[in-house]
């Protein structure tokens, strides 16, 4: 495998294989099962995604929450609203910025988060069943450090680069 090219196959590796389809199956199938599981959330896994980072992540506005989530914000309003009519979030005044609202979850959104995030590992657990335990718990790892080394290098730059970065042994230095 060349050193100046992270996304060139390895030599062992068959030609054909298909990246994205494997992509493709694992989220079609995981949008199913999730979505069924919650489906009295409103908005079901976008929702869910939404109370997630609101109650594990500091992010500070509904700008950097849609940025963050990679959602139209016009979108993220409308989402908003019906996770606020459910009492699961609310909106507050910044403290440091008046004209900013912060999205925050009410004690009931972090009890339904909780639930829903058991219902979400059962439906992943189901969706990954082919692999052991061990092996599944590596991809949703690979999964998200992937995924946050992709978004967090923004628009154009090469993602593969990006998740070599990321996927690189502690030991070795950087590009």
């Amino acid at each position: 495998m060349s050193t100046t090219d992270p996304c060139e196959l390895p030599a062992d590796r068959e030609r054909g294989s298909n990246f994205g389809w494997s992509l493709g199956m694992v989220l079609r199938r995981w949008h199913e099962y999730v979505e069924e599981a919650l489906k009295d959330l409103p908005h079901g896994s976008r929702g869910y995604h939404i109370l997630a980072v609101v109650v594990h992540e500091d992010v500070p506005t509904q700008a950097a929450l849609a940025s963050r989530l990679v959602i139209d914000r016009s979108v993220l309003t409308y989402v908003i609203d019906d996770l606020e009519n459910a009492g699961l979030i609310e909106r507050q005044l910044d403290p440091r910025d008046r004209r900013a609202r912060r999205i925050v979850a009410t004690e009931r959104g972090r009890e339904t988060l909780a639930d829903a995030e058991k219902r979400v590992a059962h439906a992943e657990d189901h969706v990954l069943a082919g692999l052991p335990e061990k092996q599944r718990a590596t991809f949703r790892d690979f999964a998200e450090r992937a995924a946050e080394a992709i978004h967090t290098a923004g628009p154009g730059t090469d993602p593969c680069a990006a998740v070599t970065d990321v996927l690189r042994p502690e030991d070795q230095p950087a590009r």
